[in-house]
């Protein structure tokens, strides 16, 4: 906001003053170096070159006239060939005044006749939600919610795996394994006894693999020829015949996962606008694939397989429909694709999906612009790391796997332990307390998920993540629950603040630091946007609360005796708590009126 009424009067001073016209992106500001007085810097060297001056002299000559142009500069300084600016205090004060007692500080930038469909979670139905699903769904809800705040129409859907040979592995394990046990009977959510199974049929197929080999086969053989896995291969092949026990059996356990996803949902508080299901949109993606080979896009090989021909653009061949008609990932991928746009018509496409995959979104690219879809210009992979343990990756088949639930309840429980330990939550109800530990535990996940970098693989420590003096969610929330011990204490003491007129006071450099962060909201805001990034709010909201708990050691606020600060002070810590808890909301974080 600063930035840009200041290139406005920069431009106009480059056009009277020098007689040159220079471009908006030309012009670039930095935040001041701590070691110099000022809030802003401009580097004055990209303008030399138009300009035939001196950096020091046209750096003095462009501060005076920002000054005669712009009643928000107060004085500024030159260091070698930088401007570094002060911003008056009464703008600071000034936009205080315009943001006081809001709560919500969204912004209309982006443009609201775009339409945006963000794709994340995409679990399948034979295994429960784990470790690596919570980064998803925790990165791509608050992607869709940021860009929300910027004003962008947006839709979030969730594609469910839910058919295939691995969703085959489950089903078959659960009628040679299970003796009919049911969630109820197991005692256990739906989600988990189908991944037991799941682990269930790998352990039985890798012992066939292991006779297989002793009996004399080659690994691969034994891979390939072990007895299950045939099975698994010919209950596909029924499937998409679609024959009546087959179906029974996947729809019954396809809706114990369901009931299970919805309880881990639920619980990390993701939602979605609209579910799709593969099995229902393979067959537009087969569909879509003959169409292709029927206009010559697509070949087919000897065995009868389709495949999509990208050598010419530095990739390979890429199968699309195997020899005996079943369909792979690619498969369905172009159909959903196809189906997304007709149901939204949607300019942009964003599949949130982690990084092992950029080439497989590379190629769904290429083949939609190649079957003649313009709006494949608009899909975008949200590539994101991996989530790795201090032991190593995850693995779903062997079972190693961090349980999402389980996760969950640990996180909970040391929460728990913690606050406990430091005496937070003694006063409040059991009910209020147990609610406490929740939100503790719940922000000290999502937070320390959030607060790396998506395209960076990160290493997770429960432990780390609950640290109410480090850079974590409760922190934040801890700070936030000071805020408003504070004012309670305010207004126990019936000090009046909300509705009293804001003095222009100077700003002491603890005030003014707090104000200028607060201020430069809506910047991050934009910034998260544009960059897929809610870690530049998990960063932001961390700075802030560091801040305001500086300024709060530094300064007297109740007891302050100059009445006017007193009440800037006051008006000043109400703000800062707003914004915490609208910018926590962001990431799916509560702020706790009390800890």
């Amino acid at each position: 906001m600063v930035e840009e009424i200041l290139k406005e009067a920069l431009l106009n001073i480059f056009y009277k003053g020098y007689q040159q016209e220079i471009k908006p992106e030309a012009i670039s500001f930095q935040q001041t170096r701590p070691e110099f007085e000022g809030d802003l810097t401009l580097v004055v060297f990209p303008f030399l070159k138009l300009i035939k001056k001196n950096p020091e002299v046209l750096a003095r000559e462009i501060g005076e006239a920002l000054i005669a142009e712009s009643p928000m500069i107060q004085s500024y300084n030159v260091i070698k060939g930088f401007l570094n600016l002060v911003i008056h205090d009464d703008y600071w004060l000034n936009w205080m005044k315009g943001n006081l007692n809001k709560q919500v500080f969204n912004q209309q930038i982006l443009n609201e006749n775009e339409t945006t469909v963000i794709e994340y979670s995409s679990p399948n139905t034979n295994k429960p939600l784990h470790l690596g699903h919570i980064r998803n769904n925790l990165l791509g809800w608050s992607v869709a919610e940021i860009l929300r705040a910027n004003g962008g129409k947006v839709f979030k859907v969730n594609l469910v795996n839910d058919r295939g040979i691995h969703i085959c592995k489950s089903m078959l394990a659960w009628q040679k394994f299970a003796e009919g046990k049911t969630p109820e009977i197991a005692g256990v959510k739906g989600d988990k006894l189908v991944g037991e199974m799941y682990v269930q049929f790998d352990k039985a197929y890798k012992a066939e693999q292991k006779l297989l080999v002793e009996q004399g086969s080659k690994q691969d053989e034994a891979a390939k020829s072990a007895p299950l896995i045939k099975e698994a291969q010919q209950m596909l092949r029924e499937w998409e015949e679609g024959d009546s026990q087959v179906r029974t059996l996947w729809e019954k356990m396809n809706g114990w996962v369901y009931e299970g996803f919805d309880v881990t949902y639920k619980r990390l508080g993701i939602d979605f606008d609209q579910i799709y299901y593969e099995s229902q949109t393979y067959l537009l993606g087969k569909q879509l694939v003959l169409e292709g080979l029927e206009k010559g896009v697509f070949f087919k090989k000897d065995d009868g397989s389709i495949w999509c021909d990208l050598t010419d653009e530095g990739l390979d061949e890429k199968l699309l429909l195997r020899a005996d008609g079943t369909s792979v990932y690619m498969t369905q991928d172009i159909g959903t694709a196809q189906l997304r746009y007709d149901d939204y018509k949607a300019d942009r496409l964003i599949y949130v999906v982690g990084n092992e995959q950029n080439y497989h979104f590379d190629v769904l690219q290429k083949i939609l612009r190649r079957l003649g879809k313009s709006w494949a210009d608009g899909i975008e992979h949200l590539s994101y790391g991996m989530v790795e343990l201090p032991e190593g990756k995850m693995k779903s088949r062997e079972g190693t796997v961090v349980d999402a639930d389980e996760l969950m309840d640990e996180m909970v429980e040391t929460a728990r332990k913690m606050s406990e330990e430091l005496g937070k939550g003694r006063e409040l109800p059991a009910s209020d307390a147990n609610q406490l530990f929740d939100n503790i535990g719940m922000a000290a996940l999502k937070y320390y998920m959030l607060r790396v970098d998506p395209k960076k693989t990160m290493q997770f420590n429960p432990t780390e993540s609950i640290d109410f003096n480090g850079n974590t969610g409760p922190f934040v929330q801890y700070t936030h629950a000071r805020i408003k011990s504070i004012l309670r204490k305010a207004e126990a003491s019936q000090l009046t603040w909300k509705t009293s007129d804001l003095q222009s006071i100077n700003l002491m450099p603890k005030e003014k630091s707090v104000l200028v962060l607060l201020h430069n909201w809506s910047d991050v805001l934009l910034q998260a946007a544009m960059s897929r990034s809610p870690a530049l709010i998990a960063n932001y909201i961390y700075e802030l609360a560091k801040e305001y708990n500086q300024f709060y050691q530094d300064n007297p606020i109740l007891k302050e005796a100059d009445v006017s600060r007193r009440l800037f002070r006051l008006q000043l810590s109400e703000l800062t708590a707003s914004m915490l808890s609208y910018a926590a909301q962001l990431l799916g974080i509560k702020m706790p009126e009390k800890m």
